[in-house]
């Protein structure tokens, strides 16, 4: 499914990005394979996917099952960051992962009010694993002033 709406609220949009996490599951377990570790999912996932900016004054989240075969664009992949912290988050709770696992989105931005980026983090057997695929390569973030992690309960 895909969710368009003008911006509101930054919680509007996590709660949004909730739903479509949870919306996707069942797609993400006949889909995504055993993976043994987060920096496995980014190596996995990343080639599958390409940036591309929200419409102007649009939020635009896309389900795991929609990026891949029902994009807003019409091509599998393409999304903004919040499409891709969907497809990492959705992903990752279907992989048998220990329970201890801790799964993050991190707000970044350049003042408290706004975040302008946001990516997932997993403590992962007691390593944390950075997951921004809007990067090149696992475990690269972007130098922002403040950031925000914010705990994403497991479904």
């Amino acid at each position: 499914m895909i969710l368009k709406k003008k911006y509101v609220s930054l919680n509007e949009t996590l709660s949004a990005m909730r739903l479509q996490i949870a919306e996707g599951i069942p797609f993400a377990k006949e889909w995504a394979p055993v993976l043994s570790n987060p920096n496995d999912l980014f190596l996995w996932l990343k080639p599958q996917l390409i940036y591309k900016n929200d419409p102007p004054g649009i939020e635009l989240l896309q389900t795991l099952p929609t990026l891949i075969k029902d994009n807003y664009y019409g091509v599998s992949g393409m999304g903004d960051c919040d499409c891709f912290c969907i497809a990492a988050l959705t992903t990752a709770f279907v992989q048998h992962w220990p329970r201890s696992t801790q799964y993050y989105i991190v707000l970044a931005g350049r003042n408290p009010k706004n975040a302008v980026h946001i990516w997932v983090e997993i403590e992962y057997n007691g390593k944390n694993y950075i997951i921004d695929l809007t990067n090149p390569l696992p475990g690269q973030k972007r130098p922002y002033p403040i950031t925000q992690r914010l705990l994403i309960n497991k479904f």
